[in-house]
């Protein structure tokens, strides 16, 4: 029997081994290990820093590549701040300013 056991949230997502949460769709991405105890430490730490997580320790099998046998979470991730399309937003926001900021008569009529 080859069991691992991996930390799922309330939305389906996996803790996964870079210290993030994953959706799923790669198994060699998410967090395992062997024994149970371990899991359930991981998920006090992660519940410790975020209230609102409602998690669960989940045993899942090994493929025969050594990747748990997991269902994707349906729900997409939500967007991390420092994403590629909030970091554009603010790009834009901030040459707007500076924009506005070169001409101060502009500036003073608003």
């Amino acid at each position: 029997m080859t069991e691992v056991f991996v930390v799922r949230n309330q939305l389906g997502h996996y803790w996964g081994k870079s210290r993030a949460w994953v959706d799923g769709s790669s198994a060699r991405t998410v967090m395992r290990t062997r024994y149970q105890d371990e899991a359930v430490n991981t998920l006090f730490e992660l519940s410790s820093k975020d209230i609102e997580l409602r998690g669960e320790v989940v045993a899942a099998e090994l493929s025969e590549r050594g990747e748990p046998v997991i269902e994707p979470s349906a729900i997409p991730l939500p967007e991390a701040p420092g994403s590629e399309e909030s970091t554009k937003e603010s790009a834009e926001a901030s040459t707007a300013e500076t924009a506005q900021a070169d001409r101060p008569d502009r500036a003073a009529d608003a």
